[in-house]
């Protein structure tokens, strides 16, 4: 990894940097989930049928969010272009858990998605951002963050979750299967 990564968080300013990336990079080996803008756990599935968003909708709702503080995530930048993203925030603004409460909900931080540019990745991106979003999320009070990987590594673009060889590597525990090949997984912050 380039020693000239920089790590920081969404602002609105960001947003054409991130829409770049998302655009450009993010997806060029799996373009059938160009669309969704990050915002999937964003939105309560008992009411909004995300299977019939579309691109300039979660665009728009990316954009609104981030203006509110409502989205939350890291961009990673080398040499001024953004070549990785971590969406972690607070599990209460993740309404698409709402359908899977936990008691500790409002002092655990989520991470929902990992995206590495194909040219990047291999190179301890995503690590750097999960380091990054734990640092965050304890800095906003949070006492745990927790993720939801899949076990097998069968593709890049099955691993948006981030790789649970990483979230081990990093003292990350499984605390629950899920039984449809991914667990969850919490660290103390």
């Amino acid at each position: 990894m380039s020693e000239a990564l920089d790590i920081t968080p969404l602002t609105p300013e960001r947003l054409p940097d991130f829409f770049a990336f998302l655009e450009r990079d993010a997806f060029a080996d799996n373009p059938r989930w160009a669309s969704c803008y990050c915002q999937c756990f964003y939105e309560d599935h008992r009411q909004v049928d995300w299977s019939a968003r579309t691109a300039e909708e979660n665009k728009a709702c990316a954009t609104r969010r981030a203006a509110e503080g409502t989205m939350q995530g890291l961009l990673a930048y080398e040499d001024g272009r953004v070549i990785g993203w971590c969406n972690a925030a607070p599990r209460p603004l993740l309404h698409a858990l709402d359908e899977e409460p936990i008691a500790d909900a409002d002092t655990t931080g989520t991470i929902v998605c990992f995206l590495v540019s194909p040219a990047a990745r291999g190179r301890g991106v995503a690590t750097a951002l999960l380091d990054a979003a734990c640092q965050g999320l304890r800095a906003q009070g949070l006492r745990i963050v927790e993720a939801n990987p899949r076990v097998d590594e069968t593709s890049d673009a099955e691993n948006h979750y981030g790789p649970l060889r990483m979230y081990l590597r990093t003292g990350f525990e499984i605390t629950r299967d899920d039984g449809d090949g991914s667990v969850w997984v919490r660290k103390s912050l």
